[in-house]
């Protein structure tokens, strides 16, 4: 298992918490308040995959560690999801689409990285070494 000394250090991490923030910034537009609902459920699943990544790396276990980042993966995805109602809301336009949907794409596919890399680790984690 790659040991991080704390989730700051996951590039992962890093990426989704950029995101997260930019994702604040488009859904503070006033043309969220038409539908606040959905400006919450992106607030939410933007932050949980930082949460999740920042969690599971927290328990200092491989097999937690690999279901947490699982769930990340799931936000992410869920994220994109809303992407798509934004853009048929007109919400957003195309282009703001297209970057934030990309920057979602590349942090699922850097967890699925991380989960496949600690699948193939024989280590359990830094909890268990004594």
């Amino acid at each position: 298992m790659t040991t991080f000394n704390s989730f700051e250090e996951i590039e992962a991490w890093q990426k989704s918490r950029i995101l997260a923030d930019l994702i604040f910034n488009v859904v503070s537009l006033p043309v969220y308040d038409k539908d606040k609902k959905l400006r919450y459920q992106m607030l939410g699943s933007s932050g949980s995959v930082m949460d999740n990544i920042a969690e599971g790396q927290g328990r200092g276990g491989t097999q937690e560690f690999k279901q947490f980042l699982w769930i990340a993966k799931g936000s992410s995805a869920e994220l994109r999801s809303q992407l798509y109602r934004s853009m048929d809301r007109k919400f957003i336009d195309l282009p703001t689409f297209d970057d934030l949907f990309g920057k979602a794409n590349e942090i699922e596919k850097m967890i699925k990285g991380l989960i496949n890399h600690l699948e193939k680790s024989e280590l359990k984690g830094i909890k268990y070494k004594k």
